[in-house]
């Protein structure tokens, strides 16, 4: 049973409840499940066969989630480029994963076959409205047979070309087979803190060709509502929040960040909500507790990658509520493993720390990706043994809790001392004045590199480099905290809505020929 028998009984069961909201637009199980075998059979009749790729650039609309039902029924790869990706990120993509039909949205439908880097596009289809050059989604799909499809896409076969938000250089393709896929949905199924059902409805406010959009076929099997935004603004979200009940919404710490400092939040009827779910950066410890405090008793983390498919570990409510109470510390905690993931922490040879000790994240379970596409140098790097080596460094406590210390390249070393720039960050957000930090490295004739921040202040307030400082020192060790900090009205984010730390650091490094890291 595959994702096509899953919608068709979602259809089957609450063939008149809304799968998808997007403004006021209400497409439903019995439409979602119709349009999407149009769609598959449209796809085929263009000639497409099991393995080839599909482009999809666009922001949030209930045609993505249409587009993801089909390619799964037609057994064909999803290839979606984050809206983000600039013209040159998406040419290189696409030049790489050789897709035949690319779907693209308002504002992205300026390529053509002779774009560079698009020479294997064959077909462009236009969603949302018409564009020159471009077919017309929908006259796609009244052409179409609503026929279901039996295509079986076997455990190996590959699914989704999902792309690295690139902030550490090269866009990666992770090969995310259907198997992958399907580990991912049973894991998130059984870890869910408040598990939904119909009726509930989930806020996707990222875009759903990325860490959102692995939450669309979870929601779906349990006949739950997806409600799509196409772009984050914090006021109005709370408004809808309470206009359309939301129940479940996820988001990035960068999100929580912007909702603390929305005036409005203070009226917001929240009362809905039944879990907000944060992953895909780190989050201060004191910026969790004030979002508990003032958002609600419902947070829960994950921790996860393109390379592992889903959530690897997870700090629940309950987690939290604990933490809260009677272990701060594991506030920095991004959990423990979840369902069938097995996790360790290991040394240069392999062996599990113990203790304090540091080491890197490895991962072993179903829903470990296959490898980068066209990178096979880059695939035996990272898969050894058949274990990821995710390249994250961490340390692990008595009862199994998973601590992030820091990326493996993002580690500074000064003056022959290891220091973790999230530890300094976590330090820096307890200062009141502080909305977001950057750590980074800059060179240093005496210590090689040294330990900068970037700081973003809250609205109106006046925080000094030297008072943040004395503030690092009166927490952590001198050799942490910052030596130097710049200040600006707002740090640089990635695709992906995560900070982009090689985009502070860049700057500093102009014109120095060895790079300490």
């Amino acid at each position: 049973m595959g994702f096509a028998f899953f919608l068709r009984r979602a259809a089957r069961y609450w063939g008149d409840h809304a799968a998808v909201l997007y403004n006021d637009r209400v497409l439903t199980y019995r439409e979602l499940d119709e349009r999407s075998n149009r769609l598959a059979n449209a796809l085929l009749a263009l000639g497409l066969t099991r393995g080839d790729r599909v482009a999809i650039q666009s922001r949030n609309r209930p045609e993505l989630v249409e587009i993801e039902c089909a390619l799964y029924k037609a057994g064909l790869v999803k290839a979606a480029l984050n809206p983000r990706f600039t013209a040159a990120e998406a040419s290189d993509v696409v030049e790489n994963c050789t897709p035949r039909i690319l779907f693209a949205g308002p504002g992205y439908t300026g390529y053509s076959a002779q774009t560079a880097g698009f020479a294997s596009v064959e077909t462009f289809i236009a969603i949302g409205k018409p564009a020159h050059g471009y077919g017309d989604y929908e006259a796609l799909l009244a052409g179409a047979s609503p026929a279901p499809l039996d295509i079986a896409p076997q455990p190996d076969d590959l699914a989704v070309l999902h792309f690295s938000s690139g902030s550490t250089g090269k866009i990666k393709a992770a090969m995310q087979s259907y198997g992958n896929r399907l580990a991912a949905l049973r894991k998130m199924l059984q870890s869910m803190d408040k598990p939904a059902r119909p009726g509930d409805r989930l806020a996707l406010i990222g875009p759903i060709t990325h860490a959102s959009g692995m939450l669309m076929q979870p929601y779906l099997y349990t006949g739950a509502t997806l409600v799509l935004f196409d772009k984050f603004e914090p006021a109005h979200f709370l408004a809808e929040v309470a206009r359309l009940r939301l129940t479940h919404v996820f988001m990035v710490p960068a999100m929580i960040n912007m909702l603390l400092t929305e005036p409005t939040l203070a009226s917001a009827d929240l009362s809905s909500l039944k879990t907000l779910a944060y992953g895909a950066a780190p989050m201060a410890p004191a910026r969790i507790r004030e979002a508990w405090e003032r958002i609600g008793p419902i947070l829960s983390q994950g921790y996860g990658a393109s390379e592992s498919t889903s959530g690897v570990t997870r700090l629940s409510t309950d987690d939290h509520a604990h933490a809260l109470a009677h272990r701060p510390e594991r506030l920095a905690s991004c959990g423990r493993a979840l369902g069938e993931t097995q996790v360790r922490v290991v040394d240069e040879q392999g062996r599990e720390v113990a203790g304090d000790d540091i080491g890197e994240l490895v991962i072993r379970g179903e829903d470990v990706f296959h490898g980068y596409w066209g990178e096979p140098e880059l695939t035996r790097e990272v898969l050894v043994d058949g274990w990821l080596r995710t390249g994250d460094l961490a340390r692990v406590d008595e009862e199994g809790y998973i601590y992030l210390v820091d990326r493996k390249k993002d580690m500074i070393i000064s003056g022959g001392f290891n220091v973790y720039p999230t530890e300094v960050e976590a330090a820096l957000y307890q200062h009141p004045d502080v909305m977001e930090a950057c750590v980074i490295s800059v060179p240093d004739d005496t210590w090689g590199e040294s330990v900068k921040a970037v700081v973003a202040l809250r609205p109106g307030r006046q925080g000094t480099a030297e008072d943040l400082i004395a503030h690092c020192r009166a927490r952590i060790a001198d050799y942490k905290s910052p030596r130097t900090i710049d200040f600006v009205t707002e740090l640089p984010k990635n695709a992906s809505g995560k900070l982009a730390r090689k985009l502070v650091r860049e700057p500093y490094w102009q014109g120095v020929s060895r790079r300490v890291n």
